[in-house]
């Protein structure tokens, strides 16, 4: 039987906000390092020069086609056998593995959004005296971020879920959080249903914070109508005059 006394105190105690603090602010910083690392990858894939080209296909094809849990795993517990000296905590290997996995998939990303960009852009730019890396900065980038943000968005949205992998290893997020204090109590389905509401407000937040983000890069997005807070009924039957910005 659903025991609601477990659910109603979990529900909004401290506990299942640190663990969702932790679940959010482990998804933003591999996110960011994944997009970082990312660009550099996509560059070094798309680069003249073979060497450079043949290590980010070799880092690409290994880090997408192998599982992140076995990714995780390798570090914390491969790692030291190893060396043995090297003993690394669990919040690092999380960090690790999480920005590592997700850079392979940015590159790939990254570099979709760049070649969208028109090769007249980037010849337009070295005719002004523009360096390579100064044209990619403010003229390739820019443009190819429309195509880049979409991805990238949804790609935040399943980092905030793929943190649940780190519960193998000990930590206290959304899942280790219910699964610590859900065993002694025989409650572990009754806090999965805490978890999952948190992932869900989770993911609804950063819904609406990536439509807007996607509507303010949209070239194309209709002039908006400035109402000046106007009564319902003005509005309606068109009194005054919007001013258009």
């Amino acid at each position: 039987m659903f025991q609601w006394d477990a659910f109603k105190q979990f529900i909004f105690s401290g506990f299942v906000l640190q663990a969702a603090w932790t679940t959010l602010w482990i998804s933003v910083v591999a996110q960011i390092v994944g997009v970082v690392l990312g660009l550099f990858i996509a560059l070094m894939r798309m680069s003249r020069y073979p060497w450079l080209s043949a290590i980010a296909r070799a880092y690409i094809w290994f880090f997408r086609g192998s599982p992140l849990l076995v990714q995780v795993l390798l570090l914390y517990d491969g790692l030291p056998r190893i060396f043995p000296g090297l003993l690394l905590s669990d919040i690092t290997c999380v960090l690790i593995a999480f920005s590592l996995n997700e850079a392979a998939y940015m590159s790939e990303i990254t570099r979709a959004g760049i070649t969208s960009v028109d090769t007249g852009q980037m010849e337009a730019g070295k005719s002004l005296g523009m360096r390579y890396g100064l044209a990619m900065r403010r003229i390739v980038l820019p443009q190819a971020a429309r195509v880049i943000v979409p991805p990238l968005g949804n790609e935040f949205n399943n980092m905030l879920k793929t943190t649940s992998i780190a519960s193998v290893i000990g930590l206290r997020e959304l899942t280790g959080f219910a699964e610590q204090f859900g065993s002694p109590t025989f409650t572990i389905f009754e806090l999965l249903i805490v978890a999952t509401l948190y992932y869900l407000l989770l993911t609804t937040i950063w819904g609406y914070v990536q439509a807007w983000i996607e509507n303010r890069l949209d070239p194309n997005r209709t002039t908006k109508i400035e109402l000046d807070q106007k009564k319902w009924g003005a509005r309606m039957l068109g009194f005054g005059s919007p001013r258009l910005r």
